[in-house]
């Protein structure tokens, strides 16, 4: 590590390969943070998210990407962590929980992401969680965020001594088309990214869930084509 790099502040960024937290994480980097992005295992159907967070953690060059295994599926409850089948072409309505919301799903990656920033003396979390174009999963709303940080400031060591710890939500009232055009303007390459809930046996996007058509429909928004859409119409994912 460089004297520049070990003077920059830390940030740890919850890091799931989706364009959303690669443009959190972008935003904090072009702040000036050093960042040490976590990404979760936590059996889910869609493994593809995992070889993204990967590419994702290279293109944004952080200082260390840790890996880590907690298999909610053990526990199911949500489509993305059984054989249930992840729902296709439903009318979004932010009003209504779908079977994809994991339970308390955030609040598990938090409390990783708060004990690791403890560790390296981090004083912010990174997460790219977004209340606008959402598919109304509860820990996804500022109030929570709200909780959280107040939760971080009575649990950990460094709260205690004073030295608070910030969860940043930089694309929260952000829509979707607005994410994509931040995006775009730091120059990152959504190819690399991946969204879908249910991907094709060839880790291609299944255009269906939730997920995918949010991310259609902010593309299409900001009037940007889908990078990750053009390569695979050129060249199947392997």
């Amino acid at each position: 590590m460089t004297d520049t790099a070990a003077k920059r502040p830390r940030a740890v960024v919850l890091l799931s390969g989706g364009l959303d937290s690669y443009t959190a994480a972008a935003t904090a980097k072009a702040e000036g943070r050093q960042l040490f992005a976590l990404t979760i295992n936590y059996g889910q159907r869609h493994k593809r998210e995992l070889e993204a967070a990967r590419a994702v953690a290279g293109a944004l060059g952080v200082a260390r990407h840790i890996e880590l295994e907690i298999d909610l599926s053990r526990f199911g409850g949500s489509s993305l962590t059984s054989a249930s089948a992840v729902p296709k072409d439903r009318a979004l309505d932010p009003a209504e929980i779908p079977s994809t919301y994991v339970p308390a799903r955030n609040t598990v990656f938090l409390a990783l992401a708060l004990s690791w920033a403890e560790v390296v003396e981090a004083r912010e979390i990174i997460i790219g969680v977004n209340a606008i174009d959402y598919s109304g999963y509860p820990d996804c709303r500022p109030e929570y965020i709200r909780a959280f940080e107040k939760l971080a400031s009575l649990a950990t060591r460094a709260g205690v001594e004073g030295h608070a710890m910030t969860i940043k939500t930089p694309l929260l009232t952000l829509s979707k088309a607005e994410i994509i055009t931040l995006g775009t303007s730091l120059g990152l390459d959504y190819a690399i990214t991946h969204s879908c809930y249910d991907p094709r046996p060839d880790g291609s996007p299944c255009r269906h869930c939730d997920s995918c058509r949010l991310r259609e429909d902010g593309f299409r928004a900001a009037g940007i084509a889908d990078p990750l859409l053009l390569r695979c119409a050129s060249s199947p994912l392997d």
